[in-house]
């Protein structure tokens, strides 16, 4: 097996997502033996710490100090969520573990139910992805008749067990606190923070909350070593990262390198640019993020401080490649209309100020624009941005105020012109 590769099942396998191939790679064993030696959590979460892994889903933030905030003294229940709502346009790892590698995310969600004293797990899944519930279905009923999930866990005398559920398809309730709301049954909108979901989570207990990819990793980490996994990777980036690399390329998909990899590499495994044509542009880390420059990202590595030193966001590690054939207006246009759909309406600066901008946008695009409107782009995404419960008018904003610093001239020519600079 490469070092680089996290994902026992990508190896050759003519079916990766039964236990008994997900076992011939190793699978299950550091589960097994945790169970077996009674390992003790702060072990297994210094190992995490160690290895630098960040949260997959597109913050960032440290795995290992996220389980350590559990208070795992207390009597209350606590659980363990998985997020696999995968809402954010560009990105598509994460229904691919659940359709090829499912065993490896239940091995790492019921590891961090272990060292948290879990009692049960909910992996939160949008509603479309009906084969990849179907696989992760299939996957939990193999683990429980493997004696890994259930009662009495491998004779530990612990009780723990995983569950389903399917979303709706609300971008929002990708946001931690807004799914929590939903597996409750209620409406999917984000909480006010504090108290922070490891204090009070799901149905008001202590809850662990991580991406798909996260839990995921973390079997191979305790396997290899913390070390192992952070030494893949560079400085505050460690481990291998999946890239969901689409656009104007010759071989748009999933792949894994390592954090830290240059653009100039992942853009080649993906076949280079489509047609030959010129790199114009590229949102690095899913729609959200903030647009770079072709010429800019080419220069740059793939991991977290890097392009946050660039004026974007990793983000998912969705990678959406423009050519030199896009109307930068008509993308933002694009973007713009999708938050003004998604935003939950509870933040007055998000529910008013993505439709103002959605519409002056559109205006624009159609030629109907006004030569102020570019300045009151910028002043409503300022008005904006900080001012949300949670990040989607961050995510809303972000994006116009960064098309319209990189490329106002297109803007501007739609204005003046009414119609494509391209």
């Amino acid at each position: 097996m490469a070092n680089e590769v996290c994902f026992r099942t990508l190896e050759k396998s003519e079916a990766p997502w039964k236990i008994d191939e997900y076992r011939k790679l190793g699978g299950y064993e550091m589960l097994e033996k945790i169970i077996r030696e009674q390992t003790p959590p702060d072990e297994i979460i210094e190992q995490v710490k160690i290895s630098n892994l960040r949260g997959r889903g597109g913050a960032g933030f440290p795995t290992g100090l996220k389980w350590s905030f559990i208070n795992r003294t207390t009597p209350e229940e606590k659980y363990v969520v998985c997020n696999s709502d995968e809402g954010e346009p560009g990105t598509f790892k994460d229904r691919d573990i659940l359709r090829y590698n499912p065993h490896q995310l239940i091995e790492g969600m019921i590891i961090c139910g272990y060292v948290i004293g879990g009692v049960a797990g909910y992996n939160y899944i949008r509603g479309e992805f009906v084969e990849p519930t179907r696989r992760f279905e299939a996957a939990l009923e193999e683990a429980r008749a493997a004696g890994y999930l259930g009662r009495n866990i491998l004779g530990s005398g612990w009780d723990f067990d995983l569950h389903t559920h399917l979303g709706a398809g609300a971008y929002i309730c990708g946001e931690e606190t807004a799914l929590l709301e939903s597996i409750e049954g209620k409406k999917g909108q984000p909480r006010f923070k504090p108290p922070f979901p490891a204090q009070f989570g799901l149905f008001g207990k202590p809850t662990v909350i991580n991406n798909t990819e996260s839990f995921a990793s973390v079997p191979m980490i305790l396997s290899e070593g913390g070390e192992w996994f952070r030494d893949i990777g560079v400085e505050n980036s460690g481990g291998p990262k999946l890239f969901s690399v689409s656009g104007n390329v010759n071989r748009p998909g999933n792949f894994e390198v390592p954090l830290g990899t240059p653009f100039s590499e992942l853009l080649d495994m993906a076949g280079g640019m489509r047609d030959g044509r010129k790199l114009k542009a590229v949102i690095p880390g899913g729609s959200s993020a903030p647009v770079i420059p072709g010429d800019i990202m080419m220069d740059l590595n793939m991991d977290y401080d890097s392009i946050q030193n660039a004026g974007s966001m990793l983000g998912s590690g969705a990678v959406i490649v423009m050519d030199d054939t896009n109307c930068m207006v008509k993308v933002l246009d694009r973007i713009s209309y999708f938050y003004y759909e998604e935003s939950c309406g509870q933040c007055t600066p998000c529910r008013e100020g993505t439709g103002w901008m959605h519409r002056v946008i559109h205006r624009i695009e159609t030629g109907k624009g006004k030569p102020e409107d570019l300045d009151l782009l910028v002043d409503v995404a300022a008005k904006i941005a900080g001012r949300t419960i949670c990040a989607l008018g961050d995510a809303a904003a972000l994006p116009v105020a960064s098309f319209i610093q990189h490329y106002r001239d297109e803007f501007q020519y739609h204005i003046d012109h009414k119609k494509c600079m391209v």
